[in-house]
């Protein structure tokens, strides 16, 4: 995943995570499930104001 070499807020919370004894594959679906609950709301938006034909 990009965002956890690039976003530091993401980067902060794996390296707490991996400190917590977190494993690896555990830390990626959080964080899916976190990048999805941010983008959902912006899609749906998105396809709101979109009509289609």
């Amino acid at each position: 995943m990009v965002r956890m070499r690039s976003e530091p807020r993401t980067r902060a919370y794996v390296e707490r995570r991996t400190a917590e004894g977190m494993p690896r594959k555990e830390i990626h679906r959080c964080l899916k499930r976190y990048i999805i609950r941010e983008l959902y709301p912006i899609i749906l938006a998105d396809l709101a104001g979109k009509k289609i034909s």
